[in-house]
């Protein structure tokens, strides 16, 4: 009797530990409320100004930049006035000039949109969402044409706010950002002048997702998908000290600096809770020769990746309105896929929630182990870790394959798990389940 009683408990603690937490059951809620209407009505509105361009008009109320982002505002406002006054709105800007950039035909403020939910217990720690304000036709320069952006990027800016709508409703450890960037077409100023703004206060950059194009399903090569989407990352931290750089000769760690963990904790998340969805990881910083507004915060030394449709149309891109040859080109409404876009904001959303409620990653992660059987790992404690989770997988794999979960201890061996032929992780797990971003070990245990 007293065997048949222990089994029952045994099973009956399994069974308990695989109930998720409210916090974990809540992402369902999260993505079933994103809006597709609500986004549509955003995107519409966005291109309704015509053009925002960077150096487009900046008095009227219904053309150019300047309308574009006192709507902006007016959202974040309006969703912040529904919440309490939950949100700290306001406007960030620098100045650039026509030394700066051949892109830049005239000197100009370059004014981002900023919305910050505090949060609960660590106030400091961010995690971000963005999408770019500005647009552009086939001249980057041209800013009396029409270039409404439906698509780069209207779909990203609507999906920030729609963002914002939803998880303002919820309250969080960390911080979220929700941030509407400038100056993109003409490199990127705006992303630099707001990764420099949270350096220069010392915020802790959890994790920074740049939304620029989530709307398209179209494929310029033919290829027709609502359920693909790609996350781009960079393999290693740009920082990194020429020591770091000659240890990864000899330890290995190629491809796991902290924006490839991002992007690996969003790859987890999405298969995890929308496995409807089949996110592609690219092992690259952007696409091909090209940027985004996560490079800039990548430059500093954050964890920031870009996500956005699988399919690109490159006739609806940079591209001035007009039918030739029988192809109708420009960035318009009608190319966009608002249930698609619902999907991918949807994606950021739930991996904002987590990571805002989630601890932070655990710092100093040392590995040893050489020439034994065990690997063993050695990390600080982080506040709000109830326990840690290690994670090792093969050296080929691009995602964490292997993991057990370890208790609240700072220490751990694995037996019979050879260093030399795994790499390895540690997470730190809080008391609802949630998980941070794995860390990758950055010393060595002698």
């Amino acid at each position: 009797m007293r065997l048949i009683t222990l089994l029952f408990l045994f099973a009956t603690s399994i069974a308990f530990a695989q109930v998720p937490s409210e916090h974990q059951q809540d992402l369902y809620n999260i993505i079933d409320e994103v809006s597709a209407e609500r986004i549509e009505s955003d995107v519409r509105t966005l291109a309704g100004f015509g053009t925002r361009n960077t150096f487009s008009d900046t008095i009227s109320d219904t053309r150019g930049i300047g309308a574009a982002r006192r709507w902006i505002k007016a959202e974040f406002d309006k969703i912040s006035s529904e919440c309490g006054g939950c949100l700290e709105v306001f406007y960030q800007k620098d100045l650039v000039t026509k030394e700066m950039s051949n892109r830049i035909p005239m000197d100009t403020y370059v004014v981002n949109v900023i919305a910050i939910q505090r949060g609960s217990t660590n106030p400091n720690d961010f995690v971000m969402m963005s999408g770019d304000i500005d647009s552009r036709n086939s001249d980057g320069s041209d800013y009396t044409k029409d270039a409404p952006g439906a698509n780069d990027n209207a779909s990203g800016m609507a999906g920030t706010i729609e963002a914002a709508r939803v998880l303002s409703k919820r309250k969080f450890r960390n911080s979220i950002v929700y941030v509407g960037l400038s100056g993109e077409e003409q490199g990127l100023f705006g992303g630099k002048s707001f990764a420099e703004y949270a350096q220069k206060n010392e915020w802790n950059v959890i994790g920074f997702l740049n939304n620029d194009m989530i709307g398209n399903i179209e494929g310029v090569d033919g290829v027709i998908d609502n359920r693909e989407f790609r996350i781009f990352s960079e393999p290693t931290d740009p920082t990194e000290t020429e020591r770091e750089r000659n240890g990864r000769r000899f330890y290995g760690g190629e491809v796991d600096g902290i924006s490839r963990q991002l992007a690996r904790y969003i790859y987890k998340s999405v298969n995890t809770y929308m496995p409807e969805m089949h996110p592609m990881m690219v092992y690259r910083l952007d696409r091909f020769g090209r940027g985004g507004h996560h490079r800039p915060f990548n430059d500093l030394g954050f964890a920031g990746v870009r996500i956005m449709e699988a399919h690109e149309n490159y006739t609806q891109q940079h591209q001035d309105i007009r039918v030739e040859d029988g192809i109708a080109y420009g960035d318009v409404v009608e190319h966009v896929n608002f249930p698609y876009a619902r999907k991918l904001t949807a994606v950021n959303a739930i991996n904002l929630a987590q990571l805002a409620w989630a601890p932070t990653r655990p710092m100093n992660l040392k590995i040893g182990g050489i020439v034994e059987a065990n690997a063993k790992l050695q990390w600080d404690a982080v506040d709000g870790a109830v326990g840690y989770k290690v994670y090792w997988r093969d050296t080929t794999s691009p995602t964490w394959d292997n993991s057990r979960y370890v208790g609240n201890m700072t220490s751990f061996e694995l037996e019979e798990i050879v260093i030399d032929n795994s790499f390895f992780g540690v997470a730190a797990v809080g008391a609802d389940g949630v998980e941070s971003v794995v860390s990758f070990p950055s010393g060595i245990m002698r």
